[in-house]
């Protein structure tokens, strides 16, 4: 079967990916609250054990995509994650939840700095802020079809969706098998070498780039902080509305669609509002990027607060659905700053994934204090708590935007001078 061109292929892999995680996990949360009875604290250790599980392999497995292959390596990802959905929706406690969250932290991270290190060499460095910025529109309108579905599925058994969306990550796996080019990598186990030895020095290589880029070492610290906002928010918003605000009633609307409209409603502001933006995004320079990325954080700050004192259901929803369009618009700016920051092709993946053990730490770390602030003092306090870790992260961009201005004025200075 004849593969496709890396931007087409980027483009539907980031549809039918995000389709698919909507599928599995828009109202898991709901099924673990409202039938499993999970706690606060419950409902974050599960994210706890999948963070924890990303923490222990995603280096190995970032070394295993730039020694083998990103192709390979995000097939057995869409497998692996399919099969810890699937194991989700068949639980029936709070034991297999965790066991199935960790399997599902082990097949992330396989896909993880995979994908990006793949888009870069495929289409190249000049070319993955366009391709960030409108696989982020596929994603969207992917997400927006899986909540709808999720929807439907789940007025019948709320387990139903969960399972299905880890059918459809396993087919997913099956087509980038066949139609995903891989014609810009060189293996990193090549000229004879062992394969052993091949992984060890390309995470050894790896390693040095991080430790002597002052600026990736600012990203992980900016990841670290950033995961432990996340963290509060993913796990929680859900039971914020369920316990602290309460979903109103209306008419014979089950609650479950409720949470189909909420999340449905971030896709569409964010598709509207990203349209004019996409274009300008898309020829911003690595300074403008890192002060929007400041700005971003900064809004998802004061969003986060507002959602967690809010005291009608109306403001909780306008404050919910700001943060997250927020955070939907930051995501394809930080992973072109992010990618373009690694310039060495053959350790791309295992930098990558270096860079996001911060996010990991930081949710796996900081989740289980959030989750134990819930149970102690509330909902509302963890969320704030959270938005208040994020805090440190604004001091860190600061000083990434003061060392990206001197690189810039060094690339400028370094230019020679036009003859007469």
């Amino acid at each position: 079967m004849r593969r496709l061109g890396p931007h087409r292929v980027w483009l539907a892999y980031k549809g039918l990916d995000s389709f698919s995680l909507a599928l599995g996990w828009t109202l898991a949360p709901v099924f673990f609250v409202t039938e499993l009875g999970l706690s606060p604290l419950e409902l974050v250790l599960a994210g706890t054990a999948l963070e924890v599980a990303y923490f222990l392999f995603e280096v190995p497995t970032g070394i295993v995509a730039d020694t083998y292959s990103r192709r390979a390596s995000m097939v057995v990802a869409m497998v692996v994650m399919g099969a810890g959905f699937v194991a989700t929706g068949f639980a029936g406690g709070v034991v297999v939840v965790l066991a199935a969250a960790a399997l599902t932290g082990f097949g992330w991270t396989f896909k993880s700095g995979a994908e990006d290190a793949w888009l870069a060499d495929e289409v190249g460095l000049e070319n993955v802020s366009r391709s960030y910025q409108r696989g982020a529109q596929a994603a969207r309108a992917g997400a927006l079809a899986g909540i709808g579905s999720a929807v439907g599925l789940a007025l019948v058994d709320l387990r139903a969706p969960v399972v299905a969306g880890g059918v459809a990550f396993v087919l997913l796996g099956a087509l980038l098998a066949l139609l995903m080019p891989e014609t810009g990598f060189r293996p990193a186990r090549h000229d004879g070498v062992v394969a052993f030895r091949a992984m060890a020095r390309t995470g050894a290589q790896g390693g040095r780039l991080l430790r002597g880029r002052p600026l990736l070492l600012l990203i992980v610290g900016i990841a670290f902080f950033a995961g432990m906002w996340g963290e509060g928010l993913d796990r929680l918003w859900e039971a914020h509305f369920l316990v602290d605000v309460g979903v109103p009633g209306f008419g014979d609307l089950d609650p479950v669609v409720w949470f189909g409209v909420l999340n449905a409603g971030v896709l569409l502001l964010a598709i509207v509002v990203a349209q004019p933006l996409q274009r300008r995004f898309e020829r911003l320079g690595r300074v403008a990027m890192t002060r929007l990325l400041l700005g971003f954080d900064a809004l998802s700050i004061a969003g986060t607060l507002a959602f967690a004192f809010a005291g009608t259901f109306a403001l909780a929803v306008a404050a919910f659905w700001a943060t997250r369009v927020v955070r939907s618009l930051a995501a394809p700016v930080y992973a072109t700053w992010l990618n373009t920051s690694v310039d060495d092709s053959t350790v791309r993946a295992t930098v990558i994934s270096m860079t996001n053990l911060g996010d990991s730490a930081g949710e796996w770390g900081g989740g289980p204090a959030l989750g134990a602030l819930g149970n102690t003092f509330g909902i509302r306090t963890a969320l704030a708590a959270g938005a208040a870790a994020l805090v440190p992260a604004l001091g860190l961009y600061a000083r990434a935007l003061k060392h990206e201005g001197r690189t810039a004025a060094l690339s400028v200075t370094a230019q020679p001078a036009e003859g007469p």
